[in-house]
């Protein structure tokens, strides 16, 4: 039954469309989305373009080895969460899904700095009027982490099929992992200094 369903889920739409609904938890925008390696590779080229041609000026510029570093992690920020999460939707069979969710979950990720241009407008009104700017700051920090973690659990759910336990269980173990894998090299090699033990 759970195959014929997948069967007869409609075809892509409009990326746009799919994003709007999606960030107001419509559960149908995931099907606006591709599930092929071509719509994935078009979802994941504007996320690396934008730190590559960075990373690459600051690198002209003479930032040397720490420019280089810095857009290391960040790529490797970005490609870690594709790989790990098709990880763990192959441990749940959930293979044939991911790649609807991986292009969804690489476009929804502009749905982020978007609300958080809206926040800072909401918060900095707010700070306008008396507000204390921790507080509002505070406030803008609390808003975006909450709704990013119920953005990626919502995808998580509705594109792999995943109960909601499930979704958040992933969405908290590629994040951790991520982490780890981006700043883990870099605390390992601080505290190598630190102790004055040599560099490998």
């Amino acid at each position: 039954m759970s195959g014929q369903l997948r069967q007869q889920r409609p075809k892509p739409g409009n990326v746009v469309v799919g994003m709007l609904r999606v960030a107001r938890g419509r559960a149908d925008g995931v099907a606006q989305f591709g599930g092929t390696r071509e719509a994935f590779l078009a979802s994941l080229a504007p996320l690396i373009a934008f730190p590559l041609v960075g990373g690459v000026l600051m690198i002209v510029g003479g930032g040397g080895l720490e420019a280089l570093i810095d857009l290391l992690a960040t790529l490797c920020a970005l490609l870690a969460p594709p790989v790990l999460s098709f990880q763990v939707a192959s441990w749940w069979g959930r293979e044939t899904e991911w790649l609807r969710f991986a292009t969804a979950f690489n476009w929804c990720q502009w749905i982020i700095p978007l609300l958080l241009s809206l926040l800072l407008l909401v918060f900095g009104s707010l700070a306008m009027a008396g507000l204390p700017t921790e507080l509002a700051r505070d406030g803008v920090l609390i808003c975006l982490v909450t709704y990013g973690l119920w953005l990626h659990c919502f995808l998580a759910r509705h594109g792999l099929g995943l109960s909601w336990p499930r979704a958040g269980l992933m969405v908290i173990g590629v994040n951790l992992a991520t982490v780890l894998l981006v700043a883990g090299p870099r605390v390992l090699a601080l505290a190598t200094q630190g102790t004055g033990l040599p560099s490998k």
